[in-house]
Order: structure tokens, then C-alpha cells, then sequence
């Protein structure tokens, strides 16, 4: 049996590895670099090597490296997680030469299903169904768009190897085909090494289902059931769940029996995943297949109960699969909400700092039967690097059926508490709430259907508002005696604390008024459009200094995060942030009356959205630009980011050169009037 495993991966997926690996009695091994030296997965294994500098091309790239970490620890496995050189057919070469374990499939297996192109052909072969394209390799941008006018826009421009939603666009005319090329020729070489494009079909209305299945070296490949992957942005997936609300019974089986064909082509003996895109009428055509496990497998664990890691390791160690095809049962449904460091409300502008809070929901069964579970290689006062993913988390959930799985996804998301850098989960939380989201009516183009401008944040319902106003202001009364009672005044000469307030929530203000009755108390509120007064019943265990609210609300819960802000709260609840400002009536009455404060004019700056590593600038000093035009591009958390002009104006000044590393706002170019 494997003694000790080595782990070629960093963050939340070295965590996962090591779970299961304690679980199985097995020593671990991690390896670090500069900017991982203080990780969670370092913590976690029983040793850990440094393996060199933060920029993973110098670090977790370098398989010199890693073999010289597996040799000096003498471990006799290594498992490379996804991404880096989990599907590197040299490195599993070099530790097969070792007589090093390879927690994945053969070679011959990553070799062909890593390369786009030889998949395809070999899908074919098979009798598998795939997207119509181009699969020689694409010379430059000329060529790539000869052939995409040859194959039909819309298209899409794919790097060869790799995936994660790198070195891929989608392009519908001959100048996205000439930008989408180059772009993804630069993202896919400096994420895989591997510059290599083609182009195939895009497939409008698409949905990205996947089929997981499961190998071992004598022989036995199951499937166990799909994820829906559909919720995609930048190709990149946000949100999966298991099993898929589109497919029926008879699709699961066709597509199931056609990844098993493919998989056994390759003698396939590990896990690994056959990506299909799925159209309106059910019929599906292959993607690719990765070679190793995916972010989103806790799905698949959660309804078939296969822990996917175990199973991995027990068929690199030589053992027979112990499932046969007819012993897998999906039981339930279950979520998965990736929650990344990044800024929804600038276009998820990557974000990096330190995690001054870090509280994610409590893992295991709620009260309600479903289960939560959080897979995590962060914790609370650690830092977000501008040099790898920016994901901080994958939060699942489980549920009897999808409307289950959802609800605990919702309540799971409410008391996710983050502060120190920007995050997703105002986004998240507004997709779990959404109707077309709720009804699975989901294609790959999902958000950019329902987000057209970008996300501005959820309005609050007028009964959530009024809610929410009426538990702050109890809030604030709470910290206002506490306050009182901690002055040390004289006795008789106590200060009176309020029990009547205005509270502006948004742009809807409340007058409203509180009347304790042990413990608890009831608020009466009324905006300008009530006849009448409405009273809600409101207790909490809130103490001044909590960012989380749990509260009861006519004894149903209702949960929320706050940061205190000038005479109030901000509150983020389901999608929505708002202020919520708690005045008395003198108070509110003078505050109607004050100027606004006007925001500085940034309209004749190119500022740069996020911290990164400045790769091009695109125009010249003197040059006139057009609304829409290229004008840089700025490499952050291994994504190529293009800045484009907002209106026509000329350029005026350019303050940096291509490799300047800036900071969020720091100026990048000006421009004339």
C-alpha cells in the first residue's frame, strides 16, 4: 500500500488531498513556495519542502523540483491535484522512470485526452460525437481567421492543452478572431507551457454537462452520473451541481456508455472527467476529457457517497475498483458555489490583500437534513496572492432534491462572512436566487443573458428592506445602550436612549419605533407608501462588534452580514449591498437638508482595475482611439485582461511600459478632451 504521498499542488485541492489521505493512514507531503510559505496545506501535511519563488513557473512548474522533494522525503506517490503538472505526460514519465506512484491515469491516456485535437480524433474513432471545427493546429491570426470564416463564426478559439477556462474566446467576427487568437495564444503559454490553438464550433444556447468516470488497471471503467456546469463566466465555471436538471434517464445512459467507450480506448484507469456541450434538444458533443480530478468533484461525491480521491489512490496503488456500474446511485442533489477573491462589481476584477475575516458556515448537517461542506485552503489573517487562482473556497451543499440543495445553498451563503478583499458571494447569492436560475433554465451564456451591464448588485424586496430596517435598528439601540450603561455617569443623570428612528434603507426610508418585551421586541414601522402601520417580531443574539446577524423575524430565520459605517450599517443580504442608516427624527430631518458629496472625475484616466503585470499597451501617445478599442492589456491570477477605450477620445500620456507591476487604480494612460 502507498505510504506517503506527495502533493504537486498548492491551496484548497492540497487540502482535499490530505483529508482523504489521513482518512487512509497515509503520511503526506506538501510543497510551498515564497508566497505559500505560511498556506493552510503546508500547516496541514506532516512535512513540508520549499520548492522555490512565488511565480509558479519558478516553483510548482518546475519538476526538477518536485522530483527532488519526492526523493529527499522518500515519498513513493505523488497526486499533482489539477492544474500545474497534473497533466504533464513528461512528469508522469519522469516519476514512472522513479518507480514513483502517479495518482493518475497512464501515460499514453494524458497524452492523447491532454491534446484537444488527438482527443477528438480518437473521439471519433470511437463513435463519439463531436463539435464540428477545425483540428490542425492554427499558424497565426490570419489563418485563424480563414478558418473561422471556413467553419462559420460564432467559433471558438481553444488552446491545445490544458483548460480551467484558459486560452479560450468565443469570437464572432474576423476582428475577435484576430484578438481572441493572440490572446489565447499568450494565456495558454504562460498557463501550460503549450502555445497551440484551434477553433471549432461555437453551439449557441449550449449547456456544459460532464460525465465523471472512474478506472483502475485491470481493466473496470464506470461513469458515475453528471455535473452541470452551465453557470460559466470568462469560460470558466462559477457554479455546478449534481446531477444535471435538463438531462433525462436515457441521456445520462447514452452519455455515460459513450464516456466509457472513450475512457477504455485509452485503457483509462483513474478519475477523470468527458466534458460534452449539450443543446437545446438534448443532443450532446465531446469537449475534451481531463486527465485528473476536477474543482467541481465534491458534487459527485456528495450524491454518490465515492470519495473520488480514495479511489484515485487505491487504482495508482494497483487495487480493483470495489464499485461496479450497478452498485452507483445518485441519492439527492447538491451545489457547488466557488467563491473567488474578486470584485463583482468591476466586471470580477481579481482582487488580492489580506483575509481580515474569514468565517465560512458551519460544515455538516443542518437542522434541516441537508449538508454543508467547504472545501478551503485559506483561513482567517492569511493572504490572497496576485500569483495563482484567486479562489478562496468551493462551498457545497446537499439537499433531498435541486429546490433543497438550493435553499441551504442560500442560508450557507447568508452567513459566509469575508472581509479584507473582494469577493463573489454577493454575485453567488444573487444567481441562487434567481428565478430562470431556480427553474435550471441555464445555458453557458447564462450570465451574460441576465447580466448584460455587468453586476450592480440585487435590489432588496420592499419585505426584506423593512426587515432589515427594523433588526438594525434594534441593532443600533442595543450599541447605543451599552454605550450609556459603559459612561459612568451619575445616577439620575443617565442619558435617554431613543426608541423612535428613521432608517434609510437604500432610497426607501422607514419611520419606525421599538417597544422591548423581554428579550425580544417589536418594531413598528411605515414607509411612504403604507396606510397602515406594520409590526414585526424581532430577536437576535447580535452583540456590538459581530459582523454576522442571526436574527428571527416573526420567528423565521433571516441572516446577514455587516461592517458599521457612519450613523448605521452596511448590509450585505442575498445579492444586495446596501447602507442602512439609523438617525433620529431631529437627526434625519437635518440630513435632508445636506450637501452631496460629488465623486472625482477618473473620465479622462485609464486606471488599472486590479493588481497585475502590465503584458501590452496597444496604442501610442498622439493616437486617436474609438469607443471600444484595445488599448492594454494587463496579466492578473494567470488571466489576460484586454482595457479598452470608453469613448473616443486621443491619447495623451502613457505612463507605463510593458512588465510594470500596478496597484488597483494606478494610472495607466491619460487622455486629451
Amino acid at each position: 500500500m502507498i505510504k506517503k504521498i506527495l502533493i504537486a499542488n498548492r491551496g484548497e485541492i492540497a487540502c482535499r488531498v490530505i483529508k482523504t489521505a489521513r482518512k487512509m493512514n497515509i503520511k503526506t507531503v506538501a510543497v510551498y513556495s515564497d508566497a505559500d510559505k505560511n498556506a493552510l496545506h503546508v500547516e496541514m501535511a506532516d512535512e513540508a519542502v520549499y520548492i522555490g519563488e512565488s511565480v509558479a513557473a519558478k516553483s510548482y512548474l518546475v519538476m526538477d523540483k518536485i522530483l527532488d522533494a519526492i526523493q529527499s522525503t522518500g515519498a513513493d506517490a505523488v497526486h499533482p491535484g489539477y492544474g500545474f503538472l497534473s497533466e504533464n505526460k513528461n512528469f508522469a514519465n519522469k516519476l514512472e522512470d522513479l518507480g514513483i506512484a502517479f495518482i493518475g491515469p497512464n501515460v499514453r491516456a494524458i497524452e492523447i485526452m491532454g491534446d484537444k485535437i488527438t482527443s477528438k480524433e480518437l473521439a471519433a474513432k470511437a463513435g463519439v460525437s463531436t463539435v464540428p471545427g477545425h483540428m490542425g493546429l492554427i499558424e497565426d491570426a490570419e489563418e485563424a481567421v480563414t478558418i473561422s470564416n471556413q467553419v462559420g463564426y460564432p467559433v471558438m478559439i481553444k488552446a491545445s492543452a490544458g483548460g480551467g477556462g484558459k486560452g479560450m474566446r468565443i469570437a464572432w467576427n474576423d476582428e475577435e478572431a484576430r484578438e481572441g487568437f493572440q490572446s489565447s495564444k499568450n494565456e495558454a503559454a504562460n498557463a501550460f507551457g503549450d502555445d497551440r490553438i484551434f477553433i471549432e464550433k461555437f453551439i449557441v444556447e449550449p449547456r456544459h454537462i460532464e460525465i465523471q468516470v472512474l478506472g483502475d488497471k485491470h481493466g473496470n471503467i464506470i461513469y458515475l452520473g453528471e455535473r452541470e456546469c452551465s453557470i460559466q463566466r470568462r469560460n470558466q465555471k462559477v457554479i455546478e451541481e449534481a446531477p444535471s436538471p435538463f438531462l433525462d434517464e436515457k441521456t445520462r445512459k447514452a452519455m455515460g456508455a459513450e464516456s466509457v467507450a472513450l475512457a477504455r480506448a485509452v485503457d483509462y484507469d483513474s478519475a477523470g472527467t468527458v466534458e460534452f456541450i449539450v443543446d437545446k434538444d438534448q443532443n450532446f458533443f465531446f469537449l475534451e476529457m481531463n486527465t485528473r480530478l476536477q474543482v467541481e468533484h465534491p458534487v459527485t461525491e456528495l450524491i454518490t457517497g465515492v470519495d473520488l480521491v480514495e479511489q484515485m489512490i487505491r487504482s495508482a496503488d494497483g487495487q480493483k475498483l470495489n464499485i461496479q456500474q450497478k452498485d452507483v446511485k445518485l441519492n439527492g442533489w447538491a451545489m457547488e458555489s466557488r467563491i473567488y477573491a474578486e470584485d463583482p462589481y468591476r466586471n470580477f476584477l481579481p482582487s488580492i490583500g489580506r483575509l481580515s475575516k474569514y468565517s465560512p458556515p458551519a460544515e455538516g448537517q443542518t437542522d434541516s437534513g441537508a449538508i454543508v461542506r467547504n472545501d478551503t485552503g485559506v483561513y482567517e489573517g492569511g493572504e490572497i496572492s496576485m500569483y495563482y487562482d484567486p479562489m478562496i473556497a468551493k462551498l457545497c451543499t446537499w439537499g433531498t432534491d435541486r429546490m433543497e440543495a438550493i435553499k441551504a445553498m442560500r442560508s450557507a451563503l447568508d452567513t459566509f462572512e469575508i472581509q479584507g478583499v473582494g469577493h463573489n458571494i454577493p454575485f453567488l447569492a444573487t444567481v441562487m436566487e434567481h428565478d430562470r436560475f431556480e427553474r435550471g433554465a441555464l445555458t453557458t451564456a447564462y450570465i451574460a443573458d441576465e447580466f448584460p451591464d455587468g453586476f450592480e448588485g440585487a435590489e432588496l424586496t420592499s419585505n426584506n428592506a423593512r426587515k432589515i430596517a427594523s433588526i438594525c435598528a434594534q441593532m443600533h439601540q442595543k450599541s447605543e445602550t451599552r454605550n450609556a450603561n459603559g459612561s459612568g455617569v451619575l445616577k439620575g443623570h443617565e442619558r435617554v436612549i431613543a426608541n423612535e428612528y428613521t432608517v434609510e434603507v437604500g432610497t426607501t426610508v422607514f419611520s419606525l419605533s421599538i417597544k422591548d418585551t423581554n428579550g425580544s421586541c417589536i418594531v413598528t414601522s411605515r414607509d411612504a407608501t403604507d396606510r397602515a402601520a406594520v409590526e414585526l417580531g424581532i430577536s437576535h443574539a447580535w452583540v456590538p462588534g459581530q459582523s454576522l446577524v442571526r436574527s428571527l423575524v416573526d420567528n423565521n430565520a433571516l441572516n446577514f452580514t455587516v461592517v458599521p459605517i457612519a450613523e448605521g450599517y452596511a448590509v450585505q443580504y442575498r445579492g444586495a449591498d446596501v447602507n442602512v442608516k439609523i438617525r433620529s427624527t431631529r437627526t434625519a430631518s437635518l440630513a435632508s437638508i445636506m450637501p452631496e458629496k460629488i465623486e472625482p472625475d477618473t473620465s479622462q484616466f485609464l486606471l488599472c482595475p486590479m493588481p497585475g503585470t502590465v503584458t501590452a499597451i496597444l496604442v501610442a501617445e498622439g493616437d486617436e482611439v474609438e469607443d471600444g478599442q484595445a488599448l492594454a492589456t494587463v496579466e492578473a491570477m494567470k488571466m489576460e485582461n484586454t482595457l479598452r477605450a470608453e469613448k473616443k477620445s486621443t491619447i495623451m500620456k502613457i505612463n507605463v511600459v510593458p512588465g510594470d507591476s500596478l496597484a488597483v487604480d494606478e494610472i495607466i494612460m491619460e487622455f486629451g478632451k
